[in-house]
């Protein structure tokens, strides 16, 4: 069986995961366009696409923003024709603090970017690959391992991400009868400019703060790679891939 190619959406594509994934997809054949809120960034990753061989669009885009997502929809349409796979990334985290300290701004952004911007994209992207010749695609989720268990001091996050579950399972429901796949990824301690911090040591359920191992970011690659390749008719609906060592497996 040859894997499965085509064109995809992957949100938060700038740095980090979204980056590593766009450019493994990139490796692979993919037709990638990539959305982010910062051009410059976007733009770099598009030319080290490119020299892969890859047809590459950057987009600059805020997903918590209706009218830039169907901007972004739009314009991949118009580029390529279709949408085959869509990598909801885009997240953002809140300050480690008190529960009772956070305030409501930092409460609304992160649910606006991480649950609601994933929706947003999620609708559209139904919305395209139900009408599309051949009609269907794969969306995958990044979830975290927050969406199975929190760390301390994370209340926003870690909602939005056991939202992303509910979601995930709804989309895979609603798109079962179109050929639209969904699946979640839940990610545990890629190394990025998000996780740089464990380096310094992050507390911990227990009270103390210790140092968390990390993972080379191309583990989270190889994933996101292997789920977008299969046929619409198997899906990973759920996958981990966390830093073996790290503290997960009997958090708390």
């Amino acid at each position: 069986m040859n894997d499965r190619v085509g064109v995809a959406i992957v949100t938060g594509a700038g740095s980090g995961i979204g980056r590593a994934a766009a450019l493994a997809l990139a490796r692979k054949g993919w037709s990638v366009v990539l959305a982010g809120r910062r051009a410059e960034p976007l733009a770099q990753v598009a030319t080290e696409a490119a020299s892969c061989g890859a047809r590459a669009l950057a987009v600059p885009t805020d997903v918590t923003d209706l009218t830039s997502v169907r901007a972004l929809f739009a314009r991949t349409e118009e580029a390529f024709g279709r949408l085959d796979l869509l990598f909801n990334n885009a997240g953002i985290g809140a300050p480690a603090v008190p529960l009772e300290e956070l305030s409501f701004e930092q409460w609304q952004a992160v649910l606006q970017t991480n649950l609601t911007g994933a929706f947003l994209c999620t609708q559209e992207a139904f919305r395209l690959m139900k009408r599309q010749i051949p009609r269907g695609g794969r969306i995958i989720n990044n979830g975290s391992i927050s969406a199975q268990t929190p760390r301390p001091n994370s209340a926003p996050y870690t909602a939005t991400k056991h939202a992303i579950t509910g979601l995930t399972k709804s989309a895979a429901l609603d798109g079962r009868e179109f050929d639209i796949a969904c699946g979640q990824l839940d990610i545990g301690n890629a190394a990025t400019e998000m996780t740089a911090r464990m380096k310094r040591g992050v507390l911990q359920a227990r009270g103390d703060t210790m140092v968390e191992p990390t993972m080379d970011v191309e583990a989270v690659a190889r994933a996101v790679v292997y789920m977008a390749s299969l046929p619409l008719d198997a899906n990973v609906l759920f996958m981990t891939v966390m830093a073996t060592k790290m503290p997960f497996v009997g958090r708390g």
